[in-house]
């Protein structure tokens, strides 16, 4: 018979080695890893649940479900892959902007339409979302822009940096204007944390005030059969989205309540918050998933609260917050200003677009058709989102890293009271940093190779 002694410490050797490679797979801020996949939980749940006209048209349950898990699991390996890749790397998107510039010129030639859409370009079955290439690659040349600007350069820097976001975010505003306002917005205000001159940023600011105003009256002035075909029919979806979202005050209350083909997505989402109370139907037992076109993309967020209550919704917009928190806290002990830009632009463009999301869902501003990250159902946004998480691990490994063994040897070092006990342990901390030192610089070393 086996010792239980030699069992046990078999057993307790081989959790060892599991949680050993747990940590060197899974490495950085452990909040923002716990996030993740809290959001991933919840996403495959809740498409699941979602999807049930496109199971009907397919006639199959399981592809939907099975699609989502293929692109979730290949975004997990893009977080791998990116957060072991030192951020210095990361300057290099202005390259990836020049790419993405190019697709979205090629997008309206050669894409493929969706719902009067054309943002999508397809090529060899593969389906790729140019827009949201050209978010990551703008955002990462902004905060690398930002990380060299100086009191001698800043006027260069400046231009360079409003320069490329009023034509990455012109060329998306042809054919989705909302992406476009999100994205300059998330832009300028990355340039305000980066200490931009105020100045600037207020003539800036003045100037896209000046347009909103501009394009709302022209919305309201131009005729309606200017907008029925031609390069002008996407301003008639902006015309009954800010007519339907302005005028429904002003109805009579059986009006009010009349579901039409104008108001039908935003009828049906505020029945399924309805529904949903305080605890939901729990997943599963949704009855709005029937009747919302885009139940498991832009108004998934109207499924979470019918099927996990109000407190699901809660709990889902707190990871949002947390993410926001989380990524300011890793910032904050950031020493280099390209990785603290990094981190904070990846962590605003995840949460704003999350809460412009949700407040589409509950109806306080009018349909973008944003996604929500992670959650909702996608193919390109969910790889670029899991790289945004990539981003701030990255960041957070390689950009404090030398800080806080810098810190630790100052700690250890800054005494010479003390037994032979303290010396000893103080001995052995040393050990276990120079082992870590000596790690990073293996893990580098094979990274450039």
């Amino acid at each position: 018979m086996d010792d239980p002694d030699q069992l046990y410490e078999e057993g307790g050797e081989t959790e060892s080695s599991l949680g050993d490679f747990g940590r060197k797979i899974f490495k950085g801020d452990k909040v923002i890893w716990a996030v993740f996949i809290a959001l991933c939980v919840i996403s495959l749940v809740e498409i699941f649940s979602a999807t049930s006209t496109i199971v009907y048209r397919q006639q199959n349950m399981w592809s939907p479900i099975l699609r989502h898990a293929v692109f979730l699991i290949g975004g997990v390996g893009v977080i791998l892959l990116i957060h072991n890749i030192p951020y210095r790397y990361f300057s290099s998107l202005i390259f990836v902007l020049f790419i993405a510039v190019i697709l979205l010129v090629l997008t309206p030639l050669i894409g493929t339409s969706v719902n009067g859409a054309d943002r999508w370009i397809s090529f060899m079955g593969i389906t790729i979302q140019p827009s949201e290439i050209a978010k990551i690659s703008l955002m990462g040349t902004v905060a690398f822009l930002l990380s060299k600007q100086n009191e001698e350069n800043e006027a260069l820097m400046f231009r360079w940096m409003i320069g490329l976001m009023a034509i990455v975010c012109g060329i998306i505003a042809l054919d989705n204007l909302s992406t476009a306002m999100m994205l300059f917005g998330i832009c300028f205000l990355l340039m305000f944390i980066g200490n931009v001159k105020f100045l600037r940023l207020l003539k800036v600011a003045g100037i896209g005030v000046a347009a909103i105003l501009l394009f709302v009256l022209m919305l309201n002035v131009i005729p309606a059969n200017w907008t029925d075909s031609g390069p002008l029919n996407r301003l008639s979806t902006w015309q009954n989205r800010l007519s339907n979202f302005t005028t429904h005050k002003e109805l009579s209350e059986e009006e009010y309540f009349t579901i039409t083909d104008d108001n039908y997505q935003v009828a049906h989402a505020k029945i399924a918050i309805a529904n949903g109370s305080v605890v939901g139907v729990f997943p599963g037992n949704s009855t709005e998933r029937d009747f919302l076109p885009q139940a498991y993309s832009d108004f998934i967020y109207a499924i979470i609260i019918e099927e996990m209550g109000i407190l699901g919704g809660l709990f889902v917009l707190l990871l949002y917050v947390i993410i926001l928190i989380r990524a300011g806290m890793i910032a904050r002990k950031t020493e280099k200003l390209f990785p603290k830009y990094l981190v904070l632009g990846s962590a605003l463009m995840l949460s704003i677009q999350a809460f412009v999301n949700m407040a589409v869902a509950v109806n306080l501003i009018p349909v973008t058709g944003q996604p929500l990250p992670l959650i909702s159902r996608g193919g390109t946004s969910t790889l670029i989102t899991c790289a945004y998480f990539g981003l701030i691990l990255s960041a957070d490994r390689f950009g404090i890293g030398k800080k806080k063994v810098k810190e630790n040897d100052e700690t250890e070092t800054g005494g010479d009271e003390g037994n032979d006990n303290d010396n000893n342990s103080r001995n052995l901390l040393k050990e276990i940093k120079t082992v870590d030192k000596l790690e990073d610089k293996v893990e580098f070393e094979i990274i450039q190779v």
